[in-house]
């Protein structure tokens, strides 16, 4: 991590002061003022940070000057001591500040759970997990809203698609992609022998219409039948929807809602993030490679976790991470702290990066 000297924090509070100045003007218009505006956003946390330092930096030059007078040094040695152990969290905090930004992180996001090796258990550990985040986001005041499901018949999910609304949703649980494990005895075991199956997790950024707009001549819609599990419409209209993506032939479907034209916008929905996060992948793909060395991929073939019931505990493999609070993380309760753990580890590996 590169100490900023005085002459980039003045850079720094200049900028955020002009930009102050524009917006109070009143001059701008249109796009002139919706761009002035973001970069104000953006950069005022840092120029709060910016300001701290450099007034903890000016009060640490004012005592290692009262040093010399022999009736303040005392004083001035106790307080120095204090000021730059402040002064150190500061700059931490500002450089931490300062760490590039996934432009998705602000979003809302698309989260997708899909039964994995292991059959039935598979698909119970997969409601499992859908709970998780249910519990988790609940406790984050987000709003999680199912878009598609596909039942097990011992309960559970072979595959759920849910909308996750709120602050920083995708900042918060991008590092969730991935396979989770389960060791557990299945309640089908009658030996009471420990199995072992996954689910697989993929969390997606919500996009806009204008991150990705799709051209109807590139669909192709089917229109079907419902069938299995979710009440008494099943089988007696034509309400499902497949969409086929004919450019990347990514297929999406949806058979939830009784109305052909709901199925219709939520496969919509969740084709548009797919293709958004393959636009991310393609234009990142450095980033992914950066990102990859820190916490992991986020590809759905590495495995991330592992939940062991008969020990209580929870493991993430990519920062070596191990609590023993399992009801507590199954709960949501508990998952935060393996979630701040993980983005605690991204920000460090950056903050060291040469070019951190």
């Amino acid at each position: 991590m590169t100490t900023l000297s005085d002459e980039r924090l003045a850079q720094i509070a200049n900028r955020f002061s002009e930009l102050e100045a524009r917006l109070a003007s009143g001059t701008l218009e249109g796009e002139d003022f919706v761009s002035a505006s973001r970069d104000y956003a953006e950069l005022e946390p840092v120029a709060k940070s910016v300001g701290l330092v450099a007034a903890m930096r000016e009060e640490v030059s004012a005592l290692t000057e009262m040093l010399s007078l022999p009736e303040f040094k005392a004083m001035a040695e106790e307080e120095l001591a204090t000021v730059r152990a402040d002064l150190a969290e500061a700059e931490h905090a500002l450089a931490l500040a300062m760490l590039p930004r996934d432009a998705a992180d602000s979003r809302s996001a698309m989260l997708e759970i899909r039964a994995g090796t292991g059959g039935d258990e598979a698909a119970l550990f997969a409601g499992d997990l859908y709970r998780m985040y249910e519990r988790y986001a609940a406790e984050q005041g987000w709003k999680m809203e199912p878009i598609s499901a596909s039942a097990s018949d011992v309960g559970g999910f072979k595959e759920v698609v849910a909308n996750i609304t709120g602050a920083r949703v995708f900042a918060k649980l991008k590092f969730e992609s991935g396979v989770h494990r389960v060791q557990r005895v299945p309640v089908t075991e009658g030996g009471g022998r420990i199995h072992t199956s996954a689910a697989t997790v993929a969390v997606l950024p919500e996009p806009t219409e204008v991150d990705v707009q799709i051209e109807d001549k590139d669909l192709k819609i089917d229109i079907y039948r419902a069938s299995g599990a979710g009440g008494q419409h099943v089988n007696t209209t034509d309400s499902a929807v497949r969409i086929i993506h004919l450019p990347t032939g990514l297929v999406v479907t949806c058979q939830d809602e009784r109305s052909q034209h709901k199925n219709k916008a939520r496969a919509l929905q969740v084709l548009r993030a797919r293709l958004y996060e393959k636009m991310r992948e393609a234009a990142h793909g450095e980033e992914a490679e950066a990102r990859k060395a820190m916490v992991g991929s986020g590809d759905r073939s590495e495995r991330i976790r592992t939940y062991n019931f008969p020990q209580g505990r929870v493991t993430d493999h990519r920062i070596g991470l191990t609590l023993h609070k399992l009801p507590e993380v199954m709960e949501g309760t508990a998952l935060g702290e393996v979630i701040d753990a993980l983005i605690a580890e991204d920000e460090a590996k950056r903050l060291a990066a040469p070019n951190g």
